[in-house]
């Protein structure tokens, strides 16, 4: 079973664990290390003859365009991840349809090639919001994979489905949730990102095995080229929660992404899910899903 192996594209110090110290008007003022730490990721999928799906932020693609191409021209699938990393909820209804149809436009014209996923920062798209899924609907994407449906104090949706579904029902789009595994009737988180770095690399391993072995599904792992960086600089004064979800284990997560790629088969997300993308009315509404 091929299973999705994605990539958020964001600078180290966009990220909303930093943001209480990190305004967005100083962003400029900070070293880039995007470029470069993708470039590593695009080399460790190589290595591992390996493809993914690239979320990358506007912001990003318009200071680095060479990278887009190289994304596209190395085989992996180009998708949007907004603007500049705000939040669904932050932005509003209007506000929101003018980031991702920006968003979508600057990767198109960069990459060449139509942009159909959307992953929403800090998975803040939720499975009510219908207003959001009609505007991506019309700015032309085909899918989002932006809830995760587990209990968390900054994102998630615990009561969302765990597998693909239809987020409005009669739409032809869909949401392909971030992987949990079902223990003691919980859903545990089993998408990579933090929990990758925390929990030590056999455990997330097991996890996906049990989704594998158990819900027969393909699983949908993620991370951030920051990840890799354990020599990006550290941001003075954060609250000690920020800076250990944000610092912890970095100079651990290559290695565990190599026995990652060794472990399981990966590829991209249009093609893992070709399937329901391309007919989503065989797909399950979300209110079926729930009852």
């Amino acid at each position: 079973m091929q299973h999705v192996f994605s990539v958020d594209v964001e600078e180290h110090f966009q990220v909303a664990a930093l943001a209480s110290r990190v305004s967005k008007a100083a962003w400029a003022s900070h070293p880039s290390r995007v470029e470069a730490n993708t470039e590593r990721c695009l080399d460790i999928l190589d290595a591992a003859s390996a493809k993914g799906t690239f979320f990358v932020l506007g912001w990003v693609a318009r200071r680095c365009p060479k990278l887009i191409g190289r994304i596209v021209a190395r085989g992996h699938e180009l998708a949007s991840h907004g603007m500049a990393h705000d939040r669904v909820t932050d932005l509003g209804a209007k506000a929101f349809s003018q980031d991702i149809q920006e968003a979508r436009g600057v990767l198109q014209d960069l990459g060449g090639v139509s942009v159909d996923g959307y992953r929403a920062p800090s998975f803040s798209l939720r499975p009510e919001m219908d207003w959001a899924y009609a505007a991506l609907i019309e700015a032309g994407y085909r899918y989002s994979s932006s809830v995760y449906p587990v209990r968390h104090d900054h994102y998630g949706a615990p009561d969302a489905p765990r597998q693909a579904y239809r987020p409005l029902a009669d739409a032809r789009f869909v949401e392909l949730p971030m992987t949990t595994a079902r223990v003691a009737r919980m859903n545990v988180p089993a998408s990579g990102g933090g929990y990758f770095r925390l929990l030590p690399y056999a455990l997330s391993r097991r996890l996906l095995r049990r989704v594998q072995e158990r819900d027969k599904t393909a699983c949908v792992f993620y991370m951030h080229p920051w990840e890799i960086d354990s020599e990006q600089p550290r941001v003075a004064g954060l609250p000690w929660r920020a800076r250990f979800r944000h610092y912890i284990n970095l100079h651990r997560t290559e290695s565990r992404l190599k026995a990652l790629l060794h472990d399981f088969s990966w590829a991209r997300m249009d093609q893992v899910f070709s399937r329901e993308i391309a007919q989503p009315e065989n797909l399950p509404p979300m209110v079926q899903v729930r009852r």
